[in-house]
């Protein structure tokens, strides 16, 4: 990111799918208010129904902090994280089910910290409250959300041991190992 406008930054991410369902246009708006901020960049990474008039809305928008990029190769996603300070997950407030959208576990596995924008009583929310890996507004308001940012930079800059609480809930809950861990208690419990 050296030779882009997000240089020197703190990078808010958001890698995957920009459809319907993810309602995204909540996290442009996050961006508009972190316009006058020469400290803070935003990178959409993906493909969808919604990127192209994301993207041509944010050029509308004259979002200079603003990049958009096309899908990139899963091996590529680690050096990319790297690069980046938060994770941004956007579900759809009106989604009705509980959904652990796999760009959480990515970013989890990588240390990066959550701002989440979610359908309330969402199971993501208690875990990443619980876990203080990040922030999650369940209102759908941008206030909530900037607010919420706000806290979370501050964070990122004093709290060295975030990142370290993101990749033990990965290694905790999501890792191959405990995937095997969890099959075989369920087939000896079968026997």
């Amino acid at each position: 990111m050296d030779a882009t406008p997000l240089a020197g930054r703190k990078v808010f991410v958001y890698a995957g799918n920009m459809g319907v369902a993810q309602g995204m246009d909540i996290l442009l708006d996050l961006a508009e208010r972190f316009r006058l901020r020469e400290d803070v960049g935003f990178l959409f990474v993906g493909r969808g129904s919604d990127a192209g008039r994301l993207a041509e809305e944010a050029k509308r928008r004259r979002l200079s902090h603003v990049l958009f990029h096309d899908e990139i190769d899963p091996d590529e996603i680690p050096g990319l994280y790297a690069q980046c300070h938060v994770g941004m997950v956007a579900l759809d407030p009106r989604h009705q089910s509980h959904n652990i959208p796999g760009k959480f576990v990515t970013y989890m596995q990588s240390g990066l910290p959550v701002l989440a924008n979610i359908n309330p009583g969402n199971d993501l929310v208690g875990m990443i409250r619980r876990e203080r890996v990040g922030r999650v507004s369940e209102d759908n308001t941008v206030d909530t959300l900037y607010r919420m940012a706000e806290e979370l930079l501050v964070e990122v800059e004093d709290d060295a041991a975030v990142s370290e609480r993101c990749r033990k809930l990965f290694e905790r809950l999501f890792s191959a190992e405990t995937a095997v861990r969890q099959i075989v208690s369920a087939l000896g419990e079968g026997v």
